[in-house]
């Protein structure tokens, strides 16, 4: 059965190969996707990324074969959903590419019904990044008197700092830090830890931060620390989320004007840019970033009108 499935490869993804939340959610959104595809006019519970495998009502698993989904089948469900963006299509693609891999490891179904089906090119943008003087008026935007805007300020100065994601930066507690030798200790995609130096800048506005007056005070803004092991708290005192930060980001970029959108992102993409632009090579910033691969760090190269500017310059030559 489908929904069983299902299930048992997201089981695999969360024990086994330890992928993120964030993974394990748009994955379940792509295999619903193909699910109600599948079923017809019964349909039933959604595959659900976090229900606890005791709690999952597998009894209502409809008459969906894995078995019988082919090609053709894959083929009409992309047909079916192709006013979806090409990155969605992308996502969706590697996702069933995935499941019915296991299917076939799992010696569940014989023949892949995957193969041959090719993804949409994607065009490649060249990741934004921010000069010197945009970071600096961005940084200005949070109201540092609040205990809040403090706390945002923060946050914007410990991305600019390491480069971490934002999904690093809220999941980080007190014990990661180690404030005399300025680092951090980082758990990044698939659990991977890795130490990052900050700066020392960095480490004192985190230090401040959490020995803050107002952490242990409630207020009409905010309620007092409840987590005790969270950095980063939101205004009930809880670690704060993703989708916090995010916001917060959307709001300082409307009041600093910049023209373009900047998100948490952009700020590691602009601190990666500036360590080339000052010498670092690109082997230390894929460690600094945790890159895999170092062709995703390469992209960088291309990013820096500056760099190229100074490898002109000194290698030209009449110049």
């Amino acid at each position: 059965m489908f929904i069983k499935a299902s299930y048992q490869f997201l089981e695999e993804l969360r024990l086994l190969q330890n992928v993120s939340v964030h993974t394990l959610r748009n994955y379940s959104i792509d295999l619903n996707a193909l699910k109600t595809f599948l079923e017809n006019e019964d349909p039933c519970p959604k595959i659900c990324y976090d229900a606890p495998y005791d709690k999952r009502n597998l009894t209502l698993d409809p008459q969906i074969s894995v078995i019988e989904i082919n090609r053709r089948t894959i083929r009409q469900f992309l047909a079916h959903h192709a006013t979806v963006s090409k990155r969605t299509q992308m996502r969706r693609i590697s996702t069933l590419r995935s499941f019915f891999k296991f299917l076939m490891k799992q010696n569940i179904i014989n023949i892949n019904p995957m193969e041959d089906i090719e993804s949409p090119k994607l065009e490649k943008k060249l990741p934004q990044s921010l000069s010197y003087e945009q970071v600096r008026n961005l940084l200005d935007q949070p109201d540092t008197s609040s205990y809040l805007g403090f706390r945002d300020r923060a946050i914007m100065e410990l991305l600019y700092s390491s480069g971490l994601r934002v999904s690093e930066l809220v999941s980080l507690d007190r014990s990661a830090f180690d404030f005399e030798n300025y680092s951090v200790l980082l758990k990044g995609k698939r659990k991977k830890e890795r130490l990052v130096p900050i700066t020392k800048n960095a480490a004192d506005w985190i230090q401040n931060y959490l020995g803050h007056p107002k952490r242990c005070e409630n207020s009409k803004e905010h309620l007092k620390e409840v987590d005790e092991k969270a950095i980063f708290l939101n205004k009930w005192g809880n670690r704060i989320t993703t989708r916090s930060v995010d916001r917060k980001f959307m709001k300082y970029h409307l009041m600093s004007g910049l023209p373009s959108e900047v998100t948490p992102h952009t700020i590691r993409h602009t601190i990666a840019t500036h360590w080339l632009e000052n010498g670092m090579d690109l082997k230390t910033i894929q460690v600094l970033l945790g890159h895999s691969s170092l062709s995703t760090t390469s992209i960088y190269t291309h990013v820096s009108t500056k760099l190229k500017k100074d490898v002109y310059d000194k290698t030209h030559p009449r110049a």
